[in-house]
């Protein structure tokens, strides 16, 4: 049973007007007595929330910060149902619309949408519909709940897909199909030109050089059909926030344009989430599928409080791997951590596959060394100074090691990875 304001304020007058003519408990007991029974007149008249009938349709995966749209379709097979239904969601599922007004006749159907902005990746489940039904005289009613199980996924936003066409348009120059014809220092054999001075002397071929009579030089496009394997660092270095958001999304976002932009330089992309277990696995999609298919296995990974267990991360990378490969790592540049854990573990990677660790730099430390209005602040500029030298040390100690480190702050990190890997491809080096 469910009062409404208007049994509350019909009881309050009744009381004080016999307060007012009549007062005696008797006839405060009378005025109390004939409210309960209007109440549960109308609660007898009012139509049964139980025996409404509901089924769900609309979107089921969205990128996070657009709007979904899911709607309700309810039945009504008995009385009319008047009153206010809830669509309850969790917070993160960013509910924008408040509870629907409902007048459904018997017999009829209605439709009503809610609308969604998911806060949060991953997986929004809807947590029950609840019905007020209030009766004719509006004094009081019914209310019932019912589970009506809908699931939207929060997809990865991909926000770097607006770099893709630049480096589209480099890969482009670099496979000879612009008018520039820049080729590249792979090792599929292209075509033969006249030598330049400042050629690589070893590109020059002898016998077309005898038969032409002057210096010919054979030219290379990059090789295609390369795998890549990005490798996302899910482990506590990935949980701290760069910006507006965890190193992990930064992460996310810069592994989804190097799959795009591989995928179109005809590699074969594959992605493991990782710390001290495997949180995402996608094996060498079909082209087509590369992008919906790390979306959506990244969509549920989040940054685990444990120290990621680098000798898990490139034993599952070996396994994965026969020929020469590209490997990407996308972690944090934490001295300590790569020295202890990674660096100790990283030379069967490096014989056997080229290696790129990728990680998202804090701004807000450029910003802090900067910094010299004060006491606090010149400690604060010493440390963020401190903290710098040790990732130039640790970034000349990687590149040592044969690892090419790619250390950028959020907004680059995407754009600046894609153009490593096209450095690469111009290179010969996949």
């Amino acid at each position: 049973m469910v009062l409404t304001g208007r049994a509350g304020i019909l009881a309050a007058a009744g009381v004080v007007f016999v307060a007012l003519v009549m007062p005696s408990w008797a006839g405060i007991g009378v005025v109390v007595a004939s409210v309960l029974v209007v109440c549960l007149v109308d609660i007898l008249l009012a139509g049964s929330p139980r025996r409404l009938q509901f089924e769900r349709e609309g979107d089921n995966a969205v990128r996070l910060g657009e709007p979904a749209a899911v709607n309700l379709l309810i039945t009504n097979p008995g009385r009319r149902v008047r009153g206010l239904l809830r669509d309850a969601w969790p917070p993160s599922a960013g509910v924008l619309d408040p509870p629907h007004k409902l007048d459904l006749p018997s017999g009829e159907r209605r439709r009503l949408t809610t609308h969604l902005v998911p806060t949060r990746r991953g997986d929004r489940k809807a947590y029950r519909v609840t019905v007020r039904a209030v009766g004719p005289l509006g004094f009081a009613g019914r209310q019932g709940s019912h589970q009506v199980p809908w699931t939207v996924r929060a997809l990865p936003p991909f926000k770097s897909r607006k770099h893709l066409p630049s480096r589209l348009a480099r890969l482009r120059e670099l496979d000879g199909r612009t008018a520039l014809l820049v080729r590249g220092q792979g090792t599929e054999f292209d075509s033969l030109r006249d030598y330049v001075p400042g050629d690589d002397v070893r590109s020059i071929d002898w016998r077309a050089t005898a038969r032409r009579g002057n210096v010919v030089l054979r030219t290379w496009r990059p090789e295609r059909d390369r795998q890549v394997v990005i490798v996302i660092d899910s482990g506590r270095l990935s949980a701290g926030r760069v910006g507006d958001a965890p190193r992990l999304d930064h992460a996310m976002d810069a592994a989804l344009l190097l799959a795009a932009l591989a995928t179109r330089a005809g590699d074969r992309v594959s992605l493991l989430a990782c710390d001290s277990a495997v949180r995402a696995d996608v094996r060498r999609p079909a082209p087509q599928d590369v992008l919906p298919s790390f979306v959506n296995a990244l969509a549920n990974v989040e940054a685990e409080l444990v120290q990621t267990d680098f000798r898990v991360v490139v034993s599952q990378v070996l396994e994965r791997l026969g020929q020469r490969s590209l490997v990407v790592l996308l972690t944090g540049l934490d001295p300590a951590v790569i020295e202890e854990s990674l660096l100790p573990v990283i030379g069967p990677l490096l014989r056997r596959h080229v290696v790129v660790l990728a990680s998202v730099a804090d701004p807000r430390l450029t910003e802090l060394e900067a910094t010299r209005g004060d006491l606090l602040d010149v400690y604060g500029a010493a440390s963020a100074a401190r903290t710098r030298l040790d990732r130039e040390r640790l970034t000349a100690t990687l590149a040592r090691a044969g690892v090419t480190v790619v250390d950028e702050p959020p907004d680059q990190i995407a754009p600046a990875l894609a153009d490593t890997y096209l450095t690469l491809k111009k290179a010969g080096r996949l």
